[in-house]
């Protein structure tokens, strides 16, 4: 058939620095899943947009033809709210799977929909399949019902939603324009409106273990996608938080399970717990709840209840022993001192090299690697005693990981730390 548009004009466009209008985008995403674009052109498009940006009005209509790629879920039926969250990734961070069952406890229905983890940064799926019996993927009908009688799911994205956006991805990743501010949001946020939540909350990380490294852009990056959702009609906000330190003291997949389940049962990590409550208190008041305090539900042990429900739900046994590695490695402290850095990447590349990452999609993760941190930032810590405990089932991996810690934590004294706040800011429609 004839083409309405030619790619080389809309490239041409982009590349001198104008505008594309609203035709041009939607058939250029439309041409380039279909095949009528090339991939090398969609390339030379992907540069131009990195180096020349796109408007507000831009980016929503990207966003907007990715999403009408594919099909859009509806959850208007269910008899409660909606609110989502996503995490733009960091090591540790295990704060879904304390944060959706604890917000549908407090009457809020929550459709996640997560990805399995890639390079040094840990997926939501990859934890909680190393829970005995749980599938991630599921069906519309199942999600639904799910929702209703449970009021939370985590699970697989299916292939009908933003397919544009998983051909782009794959170029993006293989032509350096993965840092393209309006490629990023519109990736993210094509996926999360075809989602159909009513709200969203986006944690955006900031910091060494984090994709964006600068406070500035990561800010940025938050205003871009908050103005996506605003526009389409999303609540949207956006936290952004600290990630030059790893969340918790577990980095890998049934270590952050164990761990999650110590938040659901009011105890686990302070900076666990505070991010957890401080994202359910912004799903809860996007969606519109007032008046339940998501901590008390912690308290009184109904969002345990409701991890349970979910995790049987899914064909996981929640009572089931969580899988542990073969062998394990302790790191202990070279010396006497505060611990004044731990550096997140460095944990998140060790973690990576012990077997709970991947370096491609297809690769497997084992459930028990990863890395158990003994002492925090800020913590007082004697020569010789346990720092990290390394874990895994190949013991021949233990070179590398270390590798990767080498120079990832300083010791000193006390007097010149200052700790970092985990929420760093907040960004909302403007």
């Amino acid at each position: 058939m004839a083409e309405r548009h030619d790619a080389v004009e809309v490239i041409t466009a982009k590349r001198d620095g104008g505008e594309l209008g609203d035709a041009q985008i939607d058939w250029v995403i439309d041409a380039y899943t279909r095949g009528a674009v090339a991939d090398e052109q969609m390339a030379a498009l992907a540069m131009a947009i990195l180096l020349n940006g796109m408007n507000r009005r831009e980016v929503a209509r990207w966003t907007r033809a990715m999403i009408a790629s594919g099909e859009r879920m509806d959850f208007s039926a269910l008899s409660r709210p909606t609110a989502d969250k996503h995490s733009t990734g960091g090591v540790g961070d295990k704060i879904t799977l304390p944060l959706a069952p604890l917000v549908a406890a407090c009457g809020v229905a929550v459709p996640q929909l997560s990805g399995r983890g890639l390079g040094h940064t840990g997926g939501t799926l990859d934890k909680l399949e190393s829970i005995p019996g749980w599938r991630a993927d599921l069906g519309n009908d199942e999600m639904m019902r799910q929702l209703e009688d449970v009021g939370a799911v985590i699970c697989a994205a299916g292939a009908g939603l933003a397919p544009a956006d998983k051909k782009l991805y794959a170029l993006r990743d293989v032509t350096a324009t993965v840092e393209a501010i309006p490629l990023i949001a519109s990736s993210i946020m094509s996926k999360k409106i075809a989602e159909g939540t009513g709200a969203l909350v986006l944690d955006v990380k900031v910091g060494s273990g984090a994709f964006m490294k600068d406070l500035d852009r990561a800010r940025e990056l938050a205003e871009t996608m908050v103005a996506i959702g605003t526009d389409a009609g999303v609540r949207t906000v956006a936290l952004l938080t600290d990630m030059s330190t790893p969340l918790g003291r577990t980095a890998g997949n049934a270590l952050e399970v164990r761990e999650s389940v110590d938040v659901l049962a009011g105890g686990g990590p302070a900076d666990v717990v505070e991010l957890t409550l401080a994202l359910a208190r912004e799903m809860l008041t996007e969606a519109g709840v007032t008046g339940v305090d998501p901590a008390d539900r912690l308290a009184d042990g109904s969002a345990m209840d409701t991890w349970r429900r979910m995790v049987r739900a899914q064909g996981g046994d929640p009572e089931a022993p969580l899988p542990t590695a073969q062998e394990t490695h302790v790191v202990t402290a070279p010396a006497t001192g505060t611990l004044t850095r731990l550096d997140a990447m460095a944990v998140g590349l060790a973690a990576w090299r012990l077997g709970a990452g991947r370096a491609r999609k297809e690769d497997p993760v084992q459930a028990g690697a990863g890395v158990e941190m003994h002492a925090k930032p800020g913590d007082t810590v004697t020569e010789g005693q346990p720092l990290l405990t390394l874990h895994t089932d190949e013991p021949e991996r233990f070179e590398r990981a270390l590798d990767s810690l080498d120079g990832g934590y300083d010791i000193g004294d006390g007097a010149s730390y200052a700790p970092t706040p985990l929420v760093l800011d907040r960004v909302a429609a403007g």
